[in-house]
C-alpha cells in the first residue's frame, strides 16, 4: 500500500485517464473493536463500485471487465491488519493503486476521467511530512516522518551514504600542530559536501521541513560546507549515525513537540492580526467561497474537524450523512483548493481556533 505522496506522484494521479477511472474510499480503524467492521465495509464499497460499472451504459463490456480485474488486484493488496484511518483504491484500465491514509475519509465511489485526490492531499497536509538527516563522519541517513509517531528509512537521493573510515596520520597532525579530529579531516568535509548535495536534490523534488541530527561538530561542519543545514532545525544528539528508527524518533520527539507549539502560537497570532486588518475569515461557508476565489493566503484547520454539508444556492448548509447531495469531505476539498492556489495550510490542535468553528483563514484581500 502507498503512503508517501510526492509532487510527481500527485501530478501522475491527476492525469486524465480513459473513462472510467474509479476511486473507492472507505474509513478504516487502527484498533479493536472498531476495526472489526473494516472488512465488511470494504467489501460493500467495492461491490458498489462493481454495480456502478455494470450499470453505466457508457462503459463497454471489455473495459468494464478490465477495470473490475484491476479492482480485484487492488483488493488483494489491501492489508487491513496494518490499517490507518482511511483507505483509497484507484482503478482504471491497465492500472490500480492502494493508498493508506492517516486521516479519515468518507465512504464513497466516484467514476470519472481522473482519480479523486483531494483526500490524499488533505491527509498529507495534516501529516505535515518532514525529513530527518542523521549525520556522522562515516554515515548519513535519511528518514521520512509525519503523522504517526515514527520515522522510516528513506532511500531517496541515494541515501544512506557511507564511506570507509580513514585513519589519521599522527605525523601530519604533529607537523601542522593540530589535534586529531574526524571533523577537521578533508575527506570528511568532502563526504558531507556530497551528503549536502544529495539532500538538496531531495528537497527540490520533495520540499519538506528538515531536521538535522548529529553531534555538534558534525552539524557545524555540515553547515560550513553546504546549504541544507542552514535552513534546517538542528538537533544536537550524537550516536545516531548508525541508529535505528526508534532511537532517532525518541531523540526527535521533544523537538517536534516544541516546534508544533511554536507553530500553533504563530498561526493563532497571525489570525488575530488578520482580524485587525479585516483579512480574517472563519467558518466553512466563508472559507469555501474564499478558497474557490483563490483569496486564502493562510488556512488553519483543527485536526479532527470534519462535518457534512450540502450546497444551497451559493452557500453551504448542514446536511445528514445519508443525504444524496451531502458532501462529507468538504474540509478536504477546501484544503486542496487552498493548496492549489498557493495558500499555506496548517493543522492545529482541536480548540486552538476558539470561536472559529474549526476552520479559519487569512485572506490575501
Amino acid at each position: 500500500m502507498e503512503h508517501a505522496l510526492s509532487p510527481a506522484t500527485l501530478a501522475e494521479l491527476r492525469r486524465p485517464r480513459p473513462y472510467p477511472a474509479v476511486s473507492v474510499l472507505t474509513p478504516t480503524h487502527r484498533r479493536e473493536p472498531e476495526n472489526g467492521q473494516d472488512p465488511v465495509r470494504l467489501r460493500n464499497v467495492v461491490t458498489e463500485a462493481r454495480r456502478r460499472l455494470e450499470a453505466d451504459p457508457a462503459i463497454t463490456r471489455e473495459r468494464r471487465n478490465e477495470v473490475v480485474a484491476q479492482l480485484d488486484r487492488a483488493l488483494a493488496e489491501v492489508d487491513l491488519a496494518h490499517a490507518e484511518d482511511g483507505l483509497v483504491i484507484f482503478a482504471a484500465p491497465g492500472e490500480h493503486q492502494v493508498w493508506s491514509l492517516a486521516r479519515a475519509v468518507p465512504e464513497r465511489v466516484v467514476l470519472s476521467d481522473t482519480f479523486l485526490t483531494r483526500n490524499l492531499v488533505a491527509a498529507q497536509a495534516a501529516e505535515r511530512p518532514f525529513w530527518v538527516l542523521s549525520v556522522s563522519a562515516d554515515r548519513v541517513t535519511l528518514w521520512s516522518g509525519g503523522g504517526e509517531e515514527r520515522v522510516v528509512l528513506d532511500r531517496s537521493g541515494g541515501f544512506p551514504l557511507e564511506r570507509r573510515q580513514v585513519n589519521f596520520d599522527p605525523e601530519r597532525q604533529m607537523r601542522t600542530g593540530g589535534l586529531p579530529s574526524t571533523f577537521s579531516d578533508e575527506s570528511t568535509r568532502q563526504f558531507l559536501r556530497e551528503a549536502d548535495s544529495a539532500m538538496s536534490t531531495v528537497l527540490r523534488e520533495q520540499p519538506r521541513p528538515l531536521y538535522v541530527m548529529g553531534d555538534q561538530a558534525a552539524l557545524s561542519l555540515l553547515d560550513e560546507v553546504g546549504s541544507v543545514a542552514k535552513a534546517a532545525v538542528h538537533v544536537p544528539h550524537g550516536g545516531l549515525g548508525h541508529a535505528g528508527p526508534e532511537a532517532v524518533w525518541q531523540a526527535l520527539r521533544p523537538v517536534l513537540a516544541e516546534e508544533s507549539r511554536k507553530d500553533t502560537t504563530a498561526v493563532v497570532e497571525e489570525l488575530t492580526s488578520a482580524r485587525g486588518h479585516r483579512t480574517y475569515a472563519a467558518g466553512l461557508d466563508e472559507l469555501w467561497q474564499s478558497a474557490r476565489e483563490g483569496r486564502v493566503r493562510l488556512l488553519a484547520v483543527e485536526e479532527n474537524f470534519r462535518t457534512t454539508v450540502r450546497e444551497l444556492g451559493e452557500h453551504l448548509v448542514p446536511a445528514d450523512p445519508g443525504d444524496l447531495d451531502a458532501r462529507d469531505d468538504i474540509v478536504d476539498e477546501i484544503v486542496e483548493q487552498c493548496l492549489e492556489t498557493g495558500a499555506e495550510v496548517r493543522f492545529v490542535p482541536d480548540g486552538a481556533l476558539g470561536d472559529a468553528a474549526g476552520i479559519a483563514g487569512v485572506l490575501r484581500y
